[in-house]
């Protein structure tokens, strides 16, 4: 009946629980939004429904950059995530915000500082020096410790046969993924801050959904304030956690879809247009067929799983 991405899913989601809800974002494997557009702003809409006055538009910023326009804030380990990655090139700004790639650039920073002595003693591990071998679950949990305390430092440490790191070391691991996780959310706030003064509305709820979000100890904390910096002070916000936003917000619009194709039809029959499909027409056949079908199996002893 209808097909969605996560964003508009998340977006028809939160906006079934919230009629403030007009944006849906999404910070997890990958990163996106949408946001709902007057028609008369978006140009490249067809006119083949007439009755509508808003759309959903899906921005797909996480290909914002990829005419290099954000060179000015890449640093070489950007450019080294990117490098390996099997789309290079492409999706830069994702690149730095998503899960798929946040917990490779703390890999990147980290390898880096141990060839040049800062630490582990400029040895380091097979592991360390092995792409992807670093998670981006790893960040969540070493900046869940708490100041000078280090239990899931020292058990991402020794995930990654870095059994011997010092409290410097650790100190410096937790350094690099606050540094790489508050710049991830500082972008992420710099797009929904945008988006919020291009829509000028008193007061707009924000969907958001994604694992980077949910599971970053203080990934929504940092989104809140950096947002409230850079929106302009007479647009409010709020930001509410979408459960299952994608499976949810796509029912809802199929269900959606489902009532309005049936009105059409009801519509067309009433002005003597409405011809009902042909398949319709041989619907109890196809059904007979496929019960004579089901009964030869059952005689042949087969099992259907």
């Amino acid at each position: 009946m209808a097909i969605v991405n996560d964003t508009t899913g998340t977006l028809m989601s939160c906006a079934l629980k919230n009629r403030e809800c007009r944006v849906g974002l999404i910070i997890g494997t990958g990163a996106n939004a949408c946001y709902m557009e007057t028609l008369e702003n978006v140009e490249l809409f067809s006119d083949d429904f007439p009755d509508v006055n808003q759309v959903v538009v899906n921005t797909e910023l996480g290909a914002f950059g990829d005419n290099r326009i954000l060179n000015f804030i890449r640093t070489k380990w950007d450019d080294e995530v990117d490098s390996i990655s099997l789309n290079r090139g492409k999706q830069l700004f994702e690149k730095m915000i998503s899960g798929m790639y946040l917990g490779e650039t703390v890999r990147c920073v980290l390898v880096d500082l141990c060839k040049r002595g800062f630490i582990f003693e400029g040895k380091g591990s097979n592991k360390l020096f092995t792409s992807k071998a670093f998670q981006t679950a790893y960040i969540s949990g070493i900046e869940s410790d708490k100041e000078n305390e280090y239990l899931f430092t020292r058990q991402v440490m020794s995930a990654m046969d870095l059994r011997d790191a010092s409290l410097d070391d650790c100190d410096v691991v937790k350094l690099v993924c606050k540094r790489v996780s508050t710049r991830a959310a500082h972008l992420v706030s710099a797009a929904v801050a945008t988006i919020l003064n291009k829509m000028k509305r008193p007061h707009t709820t924000v969907g958001v959904d994604g694992s980077v979000y949910k599971f970053h100890p203080h990934f929504h904390d940092l989104m809140m304030a950096k947002i409230s910096e850079l929106v302009r002070p007479e647009f409010t916000f709020d930001l509410m956690l979408s459960e299952d936003g994608s499976g949810r917000g796509a029912a809802l619009v199929a269900a959606v879809a489902a009532k309005q194709e049936h009105r059409r039809k009801i519509s067309m029959e009433q002005m003597g247009l409405y011809v009902p499909p042909r398949d319709t027409v041989n619907r109890k056949n196809s059904r007979r067929e496929l019960e004579d079908l089901v009964s030869k199996i059952n005689r042949t002893n087969l099992n259907v799983t």
